[in-house]
């Protein structure tokens, strides 16, 4: 049950004996700057962030006049499918948002409240935040790079990678990048396509040595990847819990390493068994 507002209905309220007149009418009064205080807090600004499903973009494909993943020095796949990285869409610092932008988000499954100091940095400007989200970014995707021909066993001496995707920031899109350069370089390691020609997104950091790391956003990404036709989504095996259920349709697969995410498109592609959340 809902408690009402006043902590007491309306109807059971009783007012006996001399000065049952004046009470009310104080408490009335006295609820003036409470309402004012409110309607204040109705238009100030609050220190959150309103997120939403945002952009997918297919690693193995073309992006901004270009592909997305240019391998050099070293014989490169022909591919099908798809390998789709994901991306939230967050309101800036400076967005404005308000008591009815929280209220509304926490009541849509498509959007996020959450505060500004888990989306952005601290005490930087907007450009300020844009330039460290392109570094980051920057620093995945040779982390990516690196984690990916370790894996391959590749001379990075010999085999140059260059990534292109300059409109999306943050580290989340490094598991989703090497998955591509292993397709492109070595596909399911038989002869055919890691994707097993399906549509795969996924999300997740990783590190030099193949480790996958969490992310943020991870239940919108779900949306999204579902939206541009994903049927399999890659989630970092500690965010299992926060995209259950997922959306009709998608499939969810747990990864901690790049190794693993490689065994379980390559059981996928083949039919075999695969993990789930």
């Amino acid at each position: 049950m809902r408690p009402s507002r006043t902590g007491t209905p309306a109807c059971c309220r009783t007012l006996s004996g001399p000065g049952t007149l004046s009470r009310p009418r104080a408490l009335a009064f006295g609820a003036v700057p409470v309402v004012a205080l409110l309607a204040v807090a109705g238009f100030a600004p609050l220190p959150y962030s309103v997120a939403r499903p945002g952009q997918t973009t297919d690693v193995l494909g073309t992006h901004g006049g270009g592909e997305v993943i240019s391998p050099s020095g070293v014989a490169v796949r022909k591919t099908s499918g798809q390998l789709r990285m994901v991306a939230i869409q967050a309101t800036a610092p400076d967005a404005g948002i308000r008591v009815g932008d929280v209220i509304e988000g926490w009541f849509r499954k498509d959007r996020a409240v959450m505060p500004l100091e888990a989306v952005f940095p601290s005490g930087m400007s907007d450009a300020e935040i844009a330039q460290h989200n392109v570094a980051e970014m920057k620093s995945s995707q040779r982390a990516a790079t690196t984690a990916a021909l370790r894996f391959l066993h590749r001379d990075p001496d010999r085999v140059k990678v260059r990534l292109r995707l300059d409109d999306v920031g943050g580290p989340s899109a490094g598991l989703m990048f090497s998955l591509g350069i292993v397709d492109k370089l070595a596909g399911d390691g038989s002869g055919g396509d890691l994707t097993g020609g399906r549509t795969i997104a996924g999300t997740g950091t990783i590190d030099a040595d193949g480790t996958v790391g969490a992310v943020g956003g991870a239940p919108l990404k779900t949306q999204a990847a579902r939206r541009d036709g994903a049927s399999v989504f890659l989630v970092p095996k500690a965010e299992c819990a926060q995209v259950r259920p997922a959306p009709e349709g998608l499939r969810l697969v747990p990864v901690s390493t790049l190794k693993g995410a490689v065994q379980a498109l390559r059981a996928l592609a083949k039919g075999g068994p695969v993990p789930g959340c």
